[in-house]
């Protein structure tokens, strides 16, 4: 945790300075209040005694508990800006690791688990640094301010708060460790449970077409009950707390009161009035004793819980980047919009046998390679290595003859147009999603936007909805169909005016017109770009300059349409399992 508090600003150091001189002060004038009490009472004890000095000394009480309530309010508003300036420092740069995270490190953590570090994790913190701002300091000085003070009053009083203090430390020890393990398990289980949620809501559809609601149901129901049971025997038994400490405090005040008594019983009539005096002061003292270590409890209750949340959210921060930033910015080459894989070979991080197996190809400035294999043949990894969502294990990879791990992220990807598999529409409009990103070009016109769309074969649609280019559009796309988002997606990477474009099976939910008429409008609009296209049909790679057959992560055949035909096995039991012979003739 304290590695966490790292992210304190100066600003933040210099008004918890200020916490602390509040607090020495708040706890001065609580300390004093005893003092004027014990005079007042040895006041109104004594004969001949003013009322005048009674009254200065009520004065002073005041004076002293109105000035702790002020230390108090400003210390809590103090302890809140410190809180709320450090949770945002430390959620934003959470926020900005997670997307520098490449996707095996999403995965390891899931996307469910980093949610919950972003917020559940970093509220924990923040409350624990709001409370115990002012707990933490107040408890130690008020109880060891409180102690010397009645120290020297009397040893049989002082053994009593010993005793007390003990019984209340044996609690609060024992409680500690049979909570504190359960804290991390709590932490899972929210995870757990916001993984079930997300799962379902992006889902919904599936579950309503499979009649499955009872089972989500019960899978939500089961999880929420784990969490619920554990979290009730954490509050049960932290509610042992709160009858242990009245209990101690009334004891504690009875057996004062009674040894008391029996001092001042056997003492001589000029020593009663005095030891009773110290009675009534010590009595206060003791209540600050016990009250600074209810206190300290009440932080102990907060910092297991903290704990975890802070071990969650560096393990985050401090997690191993496995896509590191490289150095150049702009190439020297004159090779531009090239793409060039030299024996290349991956493996996922957890596998253990390579999904691509010693790859090689070259897709100069204006060529259209695409790739076609079965399913699971490693297409789809095979384009992911370009934009270095993964790093390849072996070989190379050259953009412009450059190798890609030597860039700059950004200006990486701002050479790349990227289509993925899956559509993924934000919270939006329909401009503000085709203009998404930076490109390094500066600000994309409604001219682009307008001329990306109408490239996309998205014109029609998107003339036809509420507010056309600034219609909305939901988070994921909802309101939209399939079709409707990829050719929205496409309008994306279009805007971009990238060097190379990357089509990740982004064709498929379109119909066979209106894919056949877009890639007619980009073959004219891209023709002095790169486009490195993955696909099922036949139809949408048969007339891409170069076409890689992939085959269980092997290169099986590389060539045209015609080529592949006479030469490729593989190529040619796709092709007609999709058209037949005399359609691919007359192809």
């Amino acid at each position: 945790m304290f590695k966490l508090f790292k992210n304190f600003s100066k600003k933040d150091i210099i008004l918890i300075i200020v916490a602390i001189v509040l607090i020495v002060g708040q706890v001065w004038l609580d300390l004093k209040l005893p003092d004027y009490m014990s005079e007042i009472t040895v006041l109104v004890q004594t004969e001949g005694s003013s009322i005048k000095d009674i009254l200065i000394n009520g004065g002073y009480m005041l004076l002293c508990a109105l000035g702790s309530l002020m230390s108090a309010i400003i210390v809590g508003y103090t302890a809140s800006n410190i809180s709320a300036s450090f949770s945002m420092r430390v959620r934003k740069k959470l926020f900005s690791k997670v997307l520098k995270l490449g996707i095996h490190e999403v995965k390891q953590f899931s996307t469910s688990s980093l949610i919950t570090r972003t917020t559940n994790d970093i509220t924990q913190i923040q409350m624990l640094i709001s409370m115990g701002l002012q707990l933490i300091i107040k408890a130690p000085i008020t109880a060891v301010w409180a102690i010397t003070k009645i120290l020297n009053k009397s040893w049989q009083w002082s053994a009593i708060v010993a005793v007390a203090v003990l019984v209340l430390l044996s609690t609060i020890v024992t409680l500690m460790i049979i909570v504190l393990p359960r804290f991390k398990k709590v932490q899972k289980m929210i995870d757990k449970i916001n993984g079930i949620v997300r799962e379902n809501v992006i889902g919904i559809r599936v579950v309503r077409a499979f009649n499955a609601e009872k089972y989500q149901e019960d899978k939500f129901e089961n999880a929420n009950d784990e969490l619920t049971n554990m979290q009730l025997f954490n509050q049960k038994a932290f509610s042992i707390m709160s009858p242990v400490m009245y209990m101690i405090m009334y004891f504690l005040t009875l057996t004062i009161y009674f040894v008391g008594a029996h001092l001042i019983d056997g003492a001589l009539m000029s020593e009663k009035l005095v030891l009773f005096g110290d009675m009534v002061v010590f009595s206060s003292y003791a209540m600050q004793v016990i009250m600074s270590f209810l206190m300290l409890a009440m932080i102990f209750m907060m910092v297991p819980r903290a704990q975890v949340s802070a071990e969650r959210i560096n393990e985050v921060i401090d997690s191993e980047i496995s896509v590191k930033d490289g150095e150049i910015e702009k190439s020297d080459s004159n090779l531009v919009g090239t793409v060039e894989f030299k024996n290349v070979s991956f493996k996922y991080p957890d596998a253990e046998e390579c999904l691509l197996k010693n790859i090689s190809f070259k897709a100069n400035k204006g060529e259209t390679v695409a790739f076609i294999g079965s399913t699971g043949s490693g297409k789809s990894t095979l384009i992911n290595l370009v934009p270095r969502f993964y790093d390849v294990t072996e070989g190379e990879i050259l953009i412009d003859g450059v190798n890609v791990k030597n860039y700059k992220q950004d200006i990486l990807h701002n050479k790349i147009g990227y289509v993925p598999q899956k559509a993924v529409m934000f919270d939006g409009t329909v401009a503000s999603n085709v203009a998404y990103g930076d490109n390094g070009k500066g600000e994309k016109t409604d001219k682009v936007i307008k001329e990306a769309i109408r490239v996309a074969q998205g014109t029609d649609f998107v003339e036809k909805m509420e507010g056309q280019y600034e219609a909305h559009i939901a988070q994921g796309g909802t309101n939209v169909s399939g079709g409707q988002r990829q050719r929205l997606a496409i309008a994306r990477a279009i805007a971009r005016d990238p060097e190379i474009y990357i089509f990740d099976d982004s064709f498929s939910a379109l119909d066979y017109k209106t894919d056949a008429t877009l890639r007619k409008e980009l073959k004219k609009y891209t023709n002095n770009a790169t486009s490195l296209i993955v696909a099922q049909r036949i139809g949408t790679v048969m007339n891409a300059d170069k076409i890689l057959v992939l085959d269980n992560g092997n290169c099986v055949g590389i060539g045209t349409h015609k080529e592949l035909l006479k030469n490729c096995e593989v190529y040619k039991q796709i092709a007609l399992s999709q058209l037949s012979e005399e359609e691919l003739n007359n192809e």
